[in-house]
């Protein structure tokens, strides 16, 4: 199925669910609030059958605008890709899980919670991955602040390589 049928058939299925499209990126934006809905169908429909959770990553736009997800779907039976992202408040950050659907997405929603504070709603075990728990903030959005010290130990503020 290529792309346009592909956004044809969560409009049909999801009327309202995306938000935008981008042909050239290939790429749908979907409401938060639809995303799970929108993810089962993706995954179980036999047109689709996104059964591939190829990476999941976090990003950050900028300070005043939201943070997103990008997931980047594919399926073995149709050959086909697609990639979906969520965008959502940066202050109240919070994407439902698809760990169940994709097994693949635990350990990424874990570090996009992690390095962007992004929520996953229902993931089984949602706790930092690479920081301590007591780090505070989220290293990878555009407006973090690196503390002076953690625990009394200075933080590197400008690495030029790992000398």
């Amino acid at each position: 199925m290529e792309f346009p049928e592909i956004v044809k058939q969560i409009e049909a299925a999801f009327p309202g669910a995306a938000v935008s499209v981008d042909d050239t990126a290939r790429c749908v934006l979907i409401a938060p609030e639809r995303w799970l809905a929108v993810a089962e169908h993706l995954k179980t429909d036999p047109g689709t059958a996104f059964d591939v959770l190829m990476c999941l990553t976090g990003y950050d736009r900028g300070p005043g605008e939201p943070v997103g997800v990008a997931y980047n779907l594919y399926s073995m039976e149709h050959a086909h890709k697609l990639e979906i992202r969520i965008e959502t408040p940066r202050d109240d950050s919070v994407i439902p899980s698809v760990a169940h659907l994709w097994r693949t997405a635990d350990w990424h929603e874990r570090e996009a919670y992690d390095m962007f504070g992004i929520t996953f709603d229902g993931h089984p075990d949602l706790r930092r991955m690479l920081l301590p728990d007591d780090w505070e903030g989220y290293p990878l959005r555009k407006d973090y602040q690196t503390p002076d010290f953690y625990h009394g130990i200075p933080v590197p503020k400008d690495k030029r390589g790992w000398e």
